[in-house]
């Protein structure tokens, strides 16, 4: 469930993270894949956080080759990302692959005491890319 802070105050909850930084981008449809790039980074700037900040990813999976090219650009570390498998093995809802990663990444967040910031980050057609950063609470 997602709710403001009011509405956490208000009803009492507990809330896993917050929201901290989002982005959106895009690159030229020829390189459709690696719209994720831009996206992070312009999550990250308003984060304020670097990729050595982050401390789990997950990354959508579009197809192998995609992913592997958007995590070198960005430099991950690879043992932080996509730590139960990505796309690829846990699926690809159409229409739902946002919800899906981010579900994922603020579970596992919650298992590690050591995991404070994470991403999630997708590719969308025509070269697009969406992120969003998330702080523990």
């Amino acid at each position: 469930m997602l709710a403001s802070g009011e509405a956490v105050e208000k009803y009492g909850l507990k809330p896993m993270a917050k929201l901290i930084g989002w982005g959106q981008g895009g690159v030229d449809p020829k390189i459709m894949g690696v719209g994720p790039v831009p996206a992070s980074r312009q999550a990250m700037e308003k984060a304020g956080v670097s990729i050595e900040d982050i401390d789990l990813v997950e990354a959508n999976e579009a197809f192998a080759a995609q992913s592997i090219a958007v995590a070198r650009e960005l430099k991950f570390d690879m043992s932080k990302v996509n730590v139960n498998g990505g796309a690829i093995s846990l699926g690809h809802p159409v229409g739902c692959s946002g919800a899906r990663i981010i579900v994922t990444l603020l579970h596992e967040m919650q298992k590690r005491p050591e995991a404070k910031k994470g991403l999630a980050t997708l590719c969308i057609g025509g070269g697009q890319g969406v992120a969003t950063i998330f702080e523990k609470c």
